[in-house]
């Protein structure tokens, strides 16, 4: 029977190792740095397969130096953004993908129009037909369900 970390990739289990080797403040916390840590190399492994072309990763500003390290390791491309005080977005993936994220997304995202909130939703891969409805509401246009021409005709 083999056990969950021997499943666990070999960088990320050096990555881990790194994690630990920093003072952490508690166990829970050391615990919340690998998890968060196994969801970035997740991100990162699914965009290196092409399954998405974008990734939006939040994380508390702390783990925000480790994040950049493994992305700038990968050369994988990368915008910032502050999110609250404790929190960073990590915006990777395409340059084509990045460069219109510097143009939508110049202020929280809670202050996006309707407009920039579907744009980023599209762009991030969501369930165009949620993003539908989800823009409809915004708009205060729709009551319920979508009625989009594509939600219809997957009913």
């Amino acid at each position: 029977m083999t056990t969950t970390s021997k499943r666990i990739p070999t960088e990320v289990k050096a990555a881990i190792k790194r994690v630990q080797s920093q003072a952490c403040l508690s166990p829970a916390e050391c615990e919340q740095a690998r998890a968060l840590l196994k969801v970035l190399m997740n991100h990162i492994y699914e965009l290196q397969k092409g399954v998405r072309q974008m990734v939006l990763f939040t994380c508390n500003k702390k783990y925000g130096d480790q994040t950049i390290e493994r992305l700038e390791s990968q050369g994988i491309p990368y915008v910032l953004q502050p999110a609250g005080r404790q929190n960073l977005n990590v915006y990777f993936g395409k340059r084509e993908c990045l460069e219109a994220i510097r143009l939508i997304v110049t202020r929280p995202l809670n202050q996006l129009t309707p407009e920039e909130d579907f744009i980023l939703g599209a762009m991030l891969g969501y369930d165009i037909c949620a993003q539908c409805e989800r823009y409809c509401k915004r708009k205060g246009e729709c009551k319920g369900e979508c009625k989009c021409e594509n939600c219809i005709n997957k009913n």
